[in-house]
């Protein structure tokens, strides 16, 4: 075979000149996601090396999670010693090498610290395709989800409990939280004012921009107002464009209307109500199985989440559907996770790969 070009593609803020983003049409800010999605996008269509595709990217991530949890039990929970007398920091025979060698990644180990409070930090997980759904079911503690409906977030929620459970672990050690932005009033009609303000100020260009990254195609070239038209599943976000196309179908919307949607929560479901409306439905979505918890999206900072706060979470307090005290000092215990024994997560996941 010929020899061939490799090509990376070295991302420094919005470009590697000093003053690259002064120039006409340069990007003047690398905090905002679409801004990366656009540099990937790029680099995809140049066929540079570091986007892998994404079947191979999901084969590249088990390896890594493998590693990096191997990576987290090197160290005994008794191998700290700091004896001062002896000068004696830890002891030697509570440390192993890991001595991974795969496919991917040659690593020998072990990592340059301690085993943690929790024994393990958490894995937090977002991923929507097949192959996503059971890298999580394998090796996520927590799982963000895109949702848009109460029916499929429930037929969602079974079916990854479900691949937990074939994966040999327990359902209940998995912690589901579905994406959604609330939108508060003391009244649902005032909640639906403060959405309609906020939708007030978003660029149209933007937006457009957003629903294009979300759906994987360039939406321009379509009319907004007409039907949603028959799109591919795209290499990226899985979970938003099936979401938003799900609703979009099963609610004969315009493009315009998931537009608008995106616009909102970047694809995220909009939940607008009062604080009762609000609690109902999370409550609901608790009790009948559609989700574990929300992972919660203020529309802006700091207002909404302090009416979050007092005005969501307490009522959500009375009806004995979420603590009123926090009864142990970390994320795991929050969540209601055990300290993993060491060796347990890489002993699970070998008996995944065998079944």
């Amino acid at each position: 075979m010929p020899r061939s070009i490799h090509f990376g593609v070295f991302v420094l803020g919005t470009g590697n000149h000093t003053a690259g983003w002064r120039y006409p049409g340069a990007d003047q800010t690398f905090l905002d996601i679409t801004v990366l999605q656009r540099m990937a996008a790029i680099a995809e269509r140049g066929l540079f090396d570091f986007h892998p595709n994404h079947e191979l990217r999901y084969e590249i991530a088990a390896e890594f999670i493998n590693v990096v949890r191997g990576l987290w039990d090197c160290w005994g929970d008794k191998a700290i010693i700091a004896d001062l007398k002896t000068g004696k920091f830890f002891d030697e025979s509570q440390v192993k090498p890991l001595n991974h060698e795969g496919p991917r990644f040659s690593v020998k180990g072990p990592i340059n610290m301690g085993r943690c409070p929790q024994g393990q930090p958490l894995v937090l997980q977002a991923g929507g395709s097949e192959r996503g759904q059971n890298l999580a079911a394998r090796t996520a503690d927590v799982v963000f989800s895109v949702v848009q409906d109460f029916e499929e977030a429930k037929v969602a929620y079974s079916d990854l409990k479900e691949r937990i459970r074939r994966f040999g672990r327990d359902p209940d050690s998995v912690t589901i939280l579905p994406g959604v932005m609330p939108i508060i009033g003391k009244t649902d009609a005032q909640a639906r004012d403060v959405l309609n303000t906020l939708q007030s100020y978003v660029d149209s260009t933007e937006g457009l921009a957003m629903l294009s990254a979300r759906l994987g195609t360039d939406i321009s070239k379509y009319p907004l107002d007409g039907p949603i038209p028959d799109l591919p599943v795209p290499d990226t976000s899985h979970g938003f464009a099936r979401a938003l196309l799900g609703k979009g179908k099963r609610e004969n919307l315009s493009l315009r209307d998931l537009y608008n949607l995106t616009a909102a929560a970047r694809g995220h479901w909009v939940l607008c109500g009062s604080a009762q409306t609000i609690a109902d439905t999370f409550e609901k979505w608790l009790l009948e199985g559609a989700a574990d918890g929300f992972c919660v999206m203020p529309a802006y900072f700091p207002g909404a989440f302090d009416e979050f706060v007092d005005l969501v979470v307490p009522e959500l307090q009375r009806r004995g559907v979420y603590r009123k005290a926090y009864t142990g000092t970390t994320l795991r215990d929050h969540l209601g996770l055990s300290r993993p024994a060491i060796g347990e997560y890489l002993g699970m996941t070998s008996k995944a790969a065998v079944s």
